[in-house]
């Protein structure tokens, strides 16, 4: 796509997120949801070059009753497929990443450009995703993680699919609210030692249109607050049915 267009696009999905300030939550910490976030014509690009299982370089994460889903290993750009790189492009701009800065309060956000962990995720029929909150940190850039970004790509989602975003409370033990993953919805979301979230109902996706989603993370070069902050070290994803530790029984991690 011009860049002329992206440019375009790019303040046309600002003025979405500054819209979406007015329905700011804070509870069970600050989100903001925005449905039909991309434009009809390249959402529907996106969700139709979203690579299949069977053709596409996934990493296979496996570990039984934590988490059981598919994800991209993405090193640059340039590993990025046609038209999603548009909307990668678009939502890592300074011009979003300037709005989501505003309506978080969260000063000098910056991306990944290594992906560490960010790009496609997949799910199908008994996927996992348990409670959890997210890695710190990024060894790549020496950068502390603070927002997440998912834009959920499959089409005519129905309740009984399953697969609904979860938040919960400061201990991951109370569910405080569900969001469906509708076609083209944005959820932007605080992530931090208290921000435990997780898919808590079953994945039911039809075998032939699995759950899909695109995920940006965001960093800043100063830490999370102390009120943000449980554990100072570096540490992975750590998870509610693990005892709060991470898939290697481990609180913080080595890091470089």
């Amino acid at each position: 796509m011009k860049q002329t267009k992206l440019n375009h696009l790019a303040f046309q999905i600002q003025n979405k997120i500054i819209k979406a300030k007015k329905k700011f939550f804070t509870k069970p910490f600050d989100h903001i949801i925005i449905d039909e976030i991309l434009p009809k014509n390249l959402a529907l690009k996106c969700a139709k070059n979203f690579p299949k299982i069977e053709n596409y370089n996934w990493d296979k994460k496996k570990v039984d009753k934590i988490e059981v889903k598919y994800r991209s290993k993405w090193n640059s750009e340039f590993d990025i497929p046609e038209d999603i790189i548009d909307v990668v492009r678009i939502l890592n701009s300074s011009i979003i990443l300037k709005t989501i800065s505003k309506v978080f309060k969260i000063q000098k956000i910056l991306p990944d450009p290594y992906f560490k962990g960010g790009g496609l995720n997949i799910s199908t029929k008994g996927g996992i995703l348990n409670t959890h909150i997210d890695g710190n940190y990024n060894d790549e850039t020496g950068l502390n993680r603070r927002v997440n970004a998912i834009i959920y790509l499959t089409k005519n989602w129905k309740k009984k699919y399953g697969g609904e975003l979860g938040f919960y409370n400061k201990n991951g033990k109370k569910l405080i609210k569900i969001i469906a993953p509708k076609y083209n919805r944005l959820v932007i979301f605080n992530t931090n030692d208290y921000s435990y979230h997780g898919i808590p109902n079953e994945i039911n996706y039809p075998l032939t249109k699995p759950r899909k989603s695109i995920i940006l993370y965001y960093y800043t070069k100063e830490r999370r607050g102390k009120s943000e902050t449980k554990i100072k070290k570096p540490h992975s994803a750590l998870w509610v049915e693990n005892n709060y530790k991470d898939h290697n029984n481990r609180i913080t991690r080595k890091y470089y």
